[in-house]
């Protein structure tokens, strides 16, 4: 075994990469915070729903993040625990931002499943999880604001198994009746952990108390009602629960399940210990050349995301580049598929959120930022110029918002191009022309209304750009063309006038129609005509 193969299997093994994925409000972006705290990145956790005077979320950086208290943005953070390096990519917690979640999902191994215990599983949670399951990765369930009150344990086991199809398999099991818990009982260890009294309000790691099972101190604590219930519960879940199996978790058909509080910390180390000894490492990816294994030796890697202005002062643009193989080097070359020219990765940084630091070596399962001059697109692959392949294609999302967008200030034309340009190539939004119509105006399509927002307050606060916006009729985009090849062009078109023809970026025809009902009409009425929900090139997510 070379020297290099030694190096990339021992840092492999290190490797923890993994999303967490929830509803909004179910507290992910505080999980992430403990989860730093615990390794020691932070050392005073903001709460998020933050009074005045209290420090924001270390991952959410953008400023209509702090004023609204939610993830817009997929930010990535990076520590160590126990021997573990761990890539955690934050995604964003409003169901608006599908687009940016599904991107972040496929740069991961694994991910971790948020649940409110109060409110169980929510819509953006199946939403989530049903991209987790088509691409069969590990998931991991942590049952939050176990401080509350909330369901009974095996009630949420049924609905995740209802709602979800996934089985689960508790590994810890709350101690408490009627959502009054005082701590859990780590079934792997046999131990009973009682937690500390928090007098900081979760800002600082919560030792927890840890007995064997038969200490009287226990019941002492407790009280007799609750250890009983807590027998009963136990007899049932090893009498009739599920077996545990790594191969069902490898497979994503069963999820271990922890509870606790990320607010209190209640649970948090629990859940990060037993998550690191199961969580997969880096694995091998699909590529034009079959799967390309995390210790094939040969760099490559892929961009899922590009953000541009995460440091307003220096007005940057981020390609962010999970490694799939091989030990990245800075300045090293590197062939660019989409381009097919050799590029120099220069200036590489890793994140905490938006403290950033420059890095000489990386390796897979690893995420890093490169400055960007434009050169970078989603999905691009970059690797060895010694074997040349490109990773399997991301999907795309048909965009069901639309509005007509100009700047107010016809001066500040330059500046509104180039937002609109930026915000396109992040992927934030999607870019049409009306067909015929002049260059001052453009028509955007998003996947909800909460992105037309972000559009119009970054382009006021990035470009100094105020936007005239008028949201348009319709809700569904149909790319065209006929069976014979001949060109779709408004003429040649029966009841183009029923909707808006418009071209995308790459000049492809568009029809933007009002329902699903007009688009039986002109299928009737053109019938060699070929509709698609995304660019025929393009795989629908």
């Amino acid at each position: 075994m070379s020297a290099l193969s030694e190096e990339l299997n021992k840092e492999i093994e290190k490797r923890r990469t993994f999303a967490i994925i929830s509803h909004p409000d179910a507290g992910k972006t505080t999980l992430t915070e403990k989860l730093l705290l615990y390794g020691g990145a932070i050392h005073l956790a903001g709460s998020i729903k933050s009074r005045k005077t209290q420090r924001h979320a270390v991952s959410d950086w953008m400023e209509i993040e702090k004023q609204r208290g939610i993830s817009v943005t997929s930010s990535v953070l990076q520590f160590d625990y126990d021997g573990c390096r761990i890539n955690i990519l934050d995604t964003p917690g409003h169901q608006d931002f599908s687009e940016d979640t599904y991107r972040t999902l496929m740069a991961v191994d694994s991910a971790v499943m948020v649940i409110d215990v109060a409110k169980g599983v929510e819509a953006q949670t199946k939403k989530l999880f049903k991209v987790c399951k088509q691409r069969n990765i590990p998931i991991f369930t942590f049952v939050n604001k176990l401080d509350h009150y909330g369901k009974a344990p095996i009630d949420l086991m049924d609905e995740i198994e209802n709602v979800l199809g996934i089985r689960s398999y508790p590994m810890n099991w709350p101690i408490g009746q009627d959502g009054q818990y005082m701590g859990v009982y780590d079934r792997r260890n046999d131990k009973v952990l009682l937690f500390a009294e928090d007098t900081t309000h979760g800002q600082e790691a919560r030792i927890a108390d840890v007995y064997e099972p038969d200490d009287p101190a226990v019941i002492e604590r407790v009280g007799e009602d609750v250890w009983e219930a807590l027998q009963e519960d136990l007899e049932l879940l090893n009498e009739a629960g599920e077996e545990f199996d790594m191969e069902l978790v490898n497979a994503g058909e069963l999820t271990p399940m922890f509870f606790g509080s990320a607010m209190t910390n209640f649970g948090v180390q629990d859940f990060l210990e037993g998550y690191i000894r199961m969580a997969p490492i880096p694995q091998p990816r699909k590529s034009s050349e079959g799967m390309i294994p995390a210790s094939d030796e040969k760099f490559s890697g892929f961009v899922f995301k590009i953000q541009a202005n995460m440091n307003p002062a220096h007005r940057d643009r981020l390609a962010f580049i999970r490694i799939c193989s091989g030990k990245f080097e800075r300045n090293m070359e590197v062939w660019h598929e989409r381009t097919g020219k050799m590029l120099k990765l220069a200036q590489p940084q890793q994140f905490l959120a938006q403290d950033r630091q420059i890095v000489d070596t990386a390796y897979p399962g690893d995420i890093i930022g490169l400055f960007d001059p434009g050169v970078f697109g989603i999905g691009d692959t970059v690797c060895d110029a010694s074997h040349k392949f490109k990773y399997a294609d991301f999907p795309v999302f048909p965009p069901e918002k639309f509005a007509r967008v100009q700047a107010k200030d016809t001066m500040k034309r330059k500046q509104f191009v180039k937002g609109i340009e930026q915000l396109t190539q992040e992927g934030a939004i999607q870019l049409f022309q009306q067909a015929g119509a002049g260059t001052e105006s453009y028509i955007v399509g998003t996947v909800g209304t909460l992105q037309f927002e972000v559009l119009e307050y970054r382009l006021k606060n990035e470009y100094n750009v105020d936007i005239e916006m008028n949201m348009q009729p319709f809700e569904v985009a149909r790319w065209m063309a006929f069976e014979d090849g001949r060109e779709v062009t408004p003429a040649e078109l029966k009841g183009a006038d029923r909707g808006m023809f418009v071209y995308d970026r790459n000049q492809n025809p568009v029809l933007l129609l009002n329902n699903e009902w007009a688009i039986g009409w002109i299928t009737d009425n053109n019938p060699d005509l070929v509709l698609n929900h995304v660019p025929f090139d393009k795989k629908e997510a």
